[in-house]
């Protein structure tokens, strides 16, 4: 993979002139103790969150079988039950940006790691994007989002030349953070 500017990746990545092709490479290789700090960290840190998801739950749980008798009439109440529930503890199921896992701790700088990292989970969404369509069953995804810690190695214009040979087209994205992705096949007529 170049340092340097990607003079394929206007092309493939969908860039726009203002955006610095230097974004798009691959982060730089954090020091060693850095990230056996933030690895301890993270291994202190994994019971607390566990722990505040499952009160979160307990307690969601709770207001729901309290007013159980207000679902029964009113669906809107139930939705917006639902949703308050998936804005509590959806945040709670995901690691923090700065959290290391052990194969990041281990792979750090090696980018045949990521680039199999990168593949399996662009891989992994094309499998669920492109199940045929059942119309007793929820749509498959249409758009996701490749997160910085499967691609910081490799840089998001690997991403991206992935993704578009599967199919995949570039959303506006902020690649420091994530690639989001739109499954191109999802504009056809079914």
């Amino acid at each position: 993979m170049p340092s340097g500017p990607l003079p394929w990746c206007g092309k493939i990545c969908g860039m726009h002139v203002y955006e610095d092709p230097t974004t798009w490479a691959p982060e730089r290789v954090r020091p060693k103790g850095q990230l056996v700090f933030r690895f301890v960290l993270t291994v202190l840190y994994t019971p607390v969150q566990f722990l505040m998801w499952l009160v979160a739950f307990v307690i969601f749980l709770a207001i729901s079988l309290v007013t159980e008798i207000i679902t029964v009439f009113s669906t809107s109440y139930e939705q917006g039950l639902f949703k308050a529930g998936d804005r509590v503890l959806d945040p709670l199921s995901k690691w923090p940006a700065w959290c290391v896992s052990w194969p990041e701790l281990r792979h750090e700088g090696d980018a045949a790691y990521y680039r199999a990292r990168t593949e399996k989970a662009v891989g992994r969404w094309t499998k669920r994007a492109s199940v045929p369509r059942d119309p007793k069953k929820p749509r498959p995804p249409v758009e996701c989002a490749i997160p910085l810690r499967h691609y910081r190695g490799v840089g998001g214009a690997y991403v991206a030349q992935v993704a578009v040979a599967q199919g995949w087209e570039l959303r506006p994205t902020d690649v420091r953070k994530e690639v989001r992705l739109w499954w191109s096949a999802a504009s056809h007529i079914d």
